[in-house]
């Protein structure tokens, strides 16, 4: 301690002694506590959201595609040549055709709108992991010219269709007979059953080989586009445009290609998300702002008991700046000691939340999130080191400025006046 300037060894003294005014003692003890219970709550609320944000991106993303590429009037012609010269980038990692269209699935007496995808399964699963999330089945089970389809498991429950049993699906698109027009219906077997977690897609989707819909919605040798994998799924953006740049200044492009990403597919839900964790980040940090700004009254109280110490302290030779800064160390070490604390305490729950909410669960026989109602039924966690660090330096930078007006208070303690009366 010898070698540390004075002002930060008088503000330590401070700090740690025992006061005859033990009221400081316990604003001092709220006000760390305050401040701890707000950083660490920040920390957990933050991880949590980033994990809810992590699933639902990999649920969604285990339907969808990172990039997708369509031509005009939903179709494309040259999905060989497209796949070939996509192929080329070195973000793209793997490409699969697709053929979407709405269709109408009957089955004894239930009847369901769905979306109605042809795939080819083995390039399916390079650009999706829908392969594991499948209930029953696998989508292997998906052949050309066989009519299997695979459904969600909230749709198949909608329909009461089993494994093996014959769905009849219905194409909008209608057919011309003598006695007027028609709707396409073809008859496909249940072969697989599949369960990403997301009611959009679970309850809405269904898939059939890729030439069994181009044979029912005649699209004779077209698809509707091509999926694509990346190997880095935030460089959307940036590969999207690049793609897109490559294909239409082609001199064999047939018409324009129109590419999106994820991120503009489900651009609502992100933004929302992303929205919700700002507003919890601002209304938490009022409270380490609530708790933070404890500390000047602690030191409104400590400068008052002080006055006689200060005075000596000045008459010594001690400057304005000097008072002004055992102060500030001495509400500086509530805010740091409160930080860490919170900042220790909510590491550790962040890190093992996962273990934590089922013991309470089973330990009071209650359930947070229904599987009946939530998307997820468990509270996921993603701790970002970068979120831990901005929260303590908010919370540091309150503490400090909390210290500002009662440390200056402390250096306009005029000695003569403090000391008349000792």
């Amino acid at each position: 301690m010898k070698y540390l300037p004075y002002e930060l060894f008088v503000g330590w003294r401070y700090a740690r002694a025992k006061r005859k005014n033990h009221f400081i003692s316990f604003i001092s003890l709220t006000s760390m506590i305050g401040i701890a219970l707000g950083v660490a709550a920040l920390i957990i609320v933050l991880s949590v959201m980033n994990g809810f944000q992590k699933e639902l991106r990999t649920r969604i993303l285990g339907v969808a595609s990172h990039l997708e590429i369509t031509g005009a009037n939903n179709q494309l012609a040259d999905w060989q040549r497209v796949s070939r010269k996509v192929a080329t980038q070195p973000h793209v990692l793997a490409s699969a055709p697709y053929i979407s269209a709405q269709g109408m699935l009957s089955y004894d007496q239930g009847v369901q709108g769905a979306m109605i995808r042809g795939v080819m399964p083995i390039d399916e699963d390079q650009v999706a992991d829908l392969g594991r999330h499948m209930k029953v089945g696998r989508l292997e089970d998906l052949r050309d010219g066989e009519f299997g389809i695979v459904l969600g498991a909230d749709l198949a429950y909608a329909l009461g269709a089993q494994m093996g049993d014959k769905v009849v699906v219905m194409a909008p698109q209608g057919q011309f007979t003598p006695t007027g027009v028609v709707p396409r219906l073809k008859q496909f077997t249940l072969v697989g059953l599949f369960q990403v977690g997301m009611y959009e897609y679970d309850a809405g989707l269904a898939l059939i080989h890729l030439a069994d819909a181009a044979k029912l919605y005649r699209m004779g040798e077209k698809v509707s586009g091509v999926r694509l994998k990346l190997n880095d799924l935030f460089d959307a953006p940036t590969v999207s445009a690049q793609v897109a740049s490559m294909l239409n200044a082609s001199p064999a492009a047939d018409g324009n290609y129109y590419v999106t990403d994820w991120t503009q597919q489900h651009a609502n839900f992100f933004k929302a998300v992303q929205m919700e964790k700002r507003v919890m980040f601002i209304i938490l940090t009022l409270i380490v702002a609530v708790a933070a700004f404890n500390i000047v009254s602690t030191l409104v109280m400590a400068v008052t008991d002080k006055r006689a110490d200060i005075a000596i302290m000045r008459t010594f030779g001690a400057s304005p700046k000097s008072i002004m800064a055992i102060f500030m160390v001495q509400g500086a070490l509530i805010g740091v000691v409160g930080t860490l604390l919170g900042g220790v305490f909510g590491v550790l729950i962040a890190l093992n939340i996962e273990t934590i909410i089922p013991f309470i669960e089973r330990l009071f026989q209650v359930q947070f999130l229904a599987k009946d109602v939530y998307y997820i039924n468990d509270l996921p966690s993603d701790l970002l080191w970068s979120d831990v660090l901005t929260i303590v330096v908010v919370s540091f930078v309150l503490s400090l400025l909390a210290t500002v007006y009662p440390s200056y208070k402390a250096s306009r303690v005029n000695p003569a006046e403090a000391l008349r009366y000792e």
